[in-house]
């Protein structure tokens, strides 16, 4: 095969299920066979092939398959049944620090992962400032990893994966690694290896991450392929199968946008006293958000929740509005504006969800988790999350009771 050429041809998984984990040498003996397991099947007849050079997302619910298909491209485990071929030097970064032992230093593991994966010594000899600087951690390097908090952890270990000299390049939700800023060189680095020629496999529930790394998407459902094409309308389908979810378990590895989609949220604003597109207001100041809503085709006006969390998600604030009050018909574009004459908040960061479900809010057209984010910053000299309003003011005592005598 071509370096970085994949081709998946009829591939199968499946894994055996025992009901008692972590048998013994002697439970094994005693049962002889008693303890039935069950058969999952993680995979079933999947097939698709990559050229080199392109990037393909992995898309679907938990527990679709996506994990286990890396895992096989890998070579980490072998198919029940089907072929998997891929050209190449394959480089994996699905677990984050996988073989770091706690007491050595990280600079030590450097070298102990470096090997695990493939590089020689030399290699990583040449490498090692540079993998230091860029997980930052140049003051900690020689201190033990189990002194390191799972960030630090993290980021050690993508900078070893990451400057892999790979044909294909494996990803299994690496941006929920380290900081904002850190997540942001994480995808330069990603897209430097795209503009070098190699093949790039992802998966990730953060449909901006898919989209921007990848022109094409395969969407996996229930361990079977379902879809194949473009990225856009892999993501579409993935989402409409949460359409009837309130808060889908895949939310804490990186969702952020879900539903239908007859009706979508296709634009948030949030706006300053001056009219102007603001990310940061004063305490107190007047605060407007501005919605625009598109219909692909009429339905009955829908439901908007929205809610108010702060960054630890604490949630502040919630509402919901009949769209039909506000003159919105249900087809069409339409723009929705909610205003606050003082921002009730003292000061901190927060973020905004949107929601847009039929009437009786069980069917969920589209939900944004993270419309909109602002910072507060204090005015005078309020301190905590909340703005609390009021006046303060003198009392006059009244005389004091005589107290009766015996």
């Amino acid at each position: 095969m071509r370096p970085g050429e994949i081709a998946i041809d009829g591939v199968s998984r499946r894994f055996k299920v025992y009901p008692r984990q972590g048998r013994t040498l002697k439970d094994l003996v005693l049962a002889r066979g008693a303890m039935k397991p069950t058969e999952v099947w993680a995979l079933r007849d999947v097939s698709f092939a990559v050229e080199p050079g392109h990037a393909v997302g992995l898309v679907g619910r938990n527990g679709s398959g996506k994990t286990t298909l890396l895992r096989l491209l890998s070579g980490i485990i072998k198919p029940t049944g089907g072929q998997v071929e891929v050209g190449g030097r394959v480089g994996s970064l699905l677990e984050l620090g996988a073989g770091f032992h706690p007491d050595f230093t990280g600079r030590e593991n450097v070298y102990l992962n470096g090997s695990i994966l493939g590089l020689r010594r030399a290699d990583i000899r040449r490498s090692l400032d540079e993998i230091v600087a860029f997980a930052e951690l140049e003051r900690f390097i020689d201190l033990p990893v189990r002194t390191y908090s799972s960030g630090m952890y993290m980021r050690l270990g993508f900078a070893i994966a990451a400057h892999l000299d790979s044909d294909v390049l494996l990803l299994d939700e690496v941006f929920a690694v380290g900081d904002e800023s850190f997540q942001r060189k994480c995808f330069g680095k990603i897209f430097e290896f795209k503009q070098r020629g190699g093949t790039i496999v992802f998966v990730s529930h953060d449909a901006g991450s898919v989209e921007r790394l990848c022109e094409r998407a395969v969407l996996l459902r229930e361990g079977g392929l379902e879809f194949d094409g473009t990225t856009h309308d892999a993501i579409v389908r993935y989402h409409k199968q949460l359409a009837d979810e309130r808060d889908p378990e895949e939310r804490t590895a990186g969702l952020r946008e879900w539903g239908s989609g007859e009706v979508r949220i296709a634009g948030v604003e949030l706006l300053g006293p001056d009219g102007e597109d603001r990310r940061q207001f004063l305490s107190g100041e007047s605060f407007a958000v501005r919605l625009r809503l598109t219909a692909e085709r009429p339905v009955a006006p829908p439901r908007l929740r929205f809610e108010l969390r702060d960054e630890s998600n604490l949630l502040l604030a919630a509402g919901a509005q009949d769209t039909a009050a506000l003159g919105f018909e249900g087809s069409g574009e339409c723009r929705l504006r909610f205003e606050v004459p003082e921002l009730p908040l003292a000061d901190g960061r927060f973020r905004l969800r949107f929601g847009l479900s039929d009437a009786s809010g069980e069917h969920l057209y589209h939900q944004l988790d993270e419309a909109a984010s602002f910072v507060v910053i204090p005015a005078g000299g309020e301190r905590g999350v909340l703005r609390l309003e009021g006046s303060w003011s003198r009392e006059e005592i009244g005389a004091a009771e005589e107290l009766p005598t015996r």
